[in-house]
């Protein structure tokens, strides 16, 4: 069956922590667009530094909400949800830091090359054969 939905990147390896259910809160430095909530995208998973692979379909993931967090402390406070360590590429900066709550991750057995080109942070649409 071919399915066709658009996708949102996350790099290796905070995507296996979001997999795993883990993590349950992603965060960026911009709150997610509003006609992304509760839509179920791709889980497009980036190398980053620490992947060995090309960029790959790993999952469906849906996001509820986008909550901005207001302080440094308030973002420390919430480390059990989005397990960004202290001092990371991922910590709070200077910029705005957003949280986007994961309501539903769905991991594939096998991860699905990508054979289309991918967008920086979204991809509008991919079609791919789900086993």
């Amino acid at each position: 069956m071919k399915r066709t939905l658009p996708g949102v990147n996350i790099q290796f390896p905070i995507s296996q922590l979001i997999l795993s259910g883990e993590k349950k809160v992603e965060t960026r430095t911009y709150g997610i667009p509003q006609h992304y909530l509760g839509v179920p995208l791709y889980l497009i998973e980036t190398p980053g530094e620490k992947g060995n692979f090309k960029s790959r379909v790993a999952g469906i993931i849906k996001f509820g909400s986008s909550i901005r967090y207001q302080s440094k402390k308030q973002f420390g406070e919430d480390f059990k949800n989005h397990r960004v360590d202290l001092g990371s590429k991922w910590d709070w900066k200077e910029k705005p830091k957003w949280g986007w709550s994961i309501v539903e991750v769905t991991r594939f057995k096998e991860p699905i090359p990508l054979s289309s080109k991918k967008g920086i942070r979204f991809t509008k649409s991919i079609s791919i054969e789900i086993l």
